[in-house]
């Protein structure tokens, strides 16, 4: 309810049912155990998902959304997973990153294109990722360090599937501008930007298309960031 640095942990007002949370770089959202999400911190591209652009230092609901499982973060942006294994997602969108085949601003939830079994979800600063129940990994939004794996650099306002994967994949993860997958034998896949090393292929090369780390295998999920 303050705008003031807290240096020490306060709790949330309001919020008692709290089973998962995800942080952007200046919003926060709450999947509560019912399946319902509240909001709050910084709006100006609608990642609050509540229907304007005011910034909010409490929690509100976010209405329009229900049944979520799994919830992520982007940069300004928020992606949701339903029971039915469908997606949802809202906030900016000047990359294609909610993935509805526009790069027009939601303010409110809005469902993803062409997504269907849907099994986890991933939010990078300005792209997304799913993975569906047949270990086929989907990306949209940004790619301007090849972070959608697609060996090209074009953006996309849609989901496409992420080539040269095996058919065994387990788990996903975004950093800012970089993904990652993981197969059911531990193997670790990378692509994207690589400035930092973060591909850990022991190179500052980035790349488009999705590669396997040959030395490390026994990996489980961890969130990339």
């Amino acid at each position: 309810g303050t705008f003031s640095d807290k240096l020490s942990p306060v709790a949330v007002g309001n919020i008692t049912d709290a089973q998962a949370v995800a942080a952007g770089t200046g919003h926060v959202i709450v999947l509560r155990t019912g399946g319902t999400l509240m909001a709050w911190g910084l709006n100006q591209n609608g990642q609050l998902g509540l229907g304007n652009t005011s910034v909010t230092n409490f929690p509100f609901a976010i209405p329009g959304i229900a049944n979520v499982q799994t919830v992520r973060a982007g940069e300004a942006h928020t992606v949701a997973l339903r029971t039915d294994g469908t997606v949802m997602a809202w906030g900016k969108n000047i990359s294609g990153q909610v993935g509805d085949g526009t790069f027009t601003q939601r303010v409110s939830p809005v469902q993803v294109a062409g997504l269907a079994n849907i099994t986890a979800i991933a939010a990078g600063n300005n792209h997304s990722l799913a993975l569906r129940a047949d270990s086929t990994v989907w990306a949209w939004g940004n790619n301007s360090e090849g972070q959608l794996g697609t060996n090209q650099f074009q953006f996309t306002a849609t989901p496409v599937q992420v080539p040269n994967l095996p058919g065994r994949i387990v788990a996903v993860a975004a950093g800012a501008v970089h993904s990652l997958a993981i197969d059911d034998r531990g193997r670790v896949y990378t692509w994207g930007g690589n400035a930092n090393g973060q591909l850990g292929d022991g190179s500052t090369t980035s790349r488009t298309q999705p590669q396997a780390l040959t030395d490390f295998f026994g990996a489980e999920y961890a969130e990339a960031r």
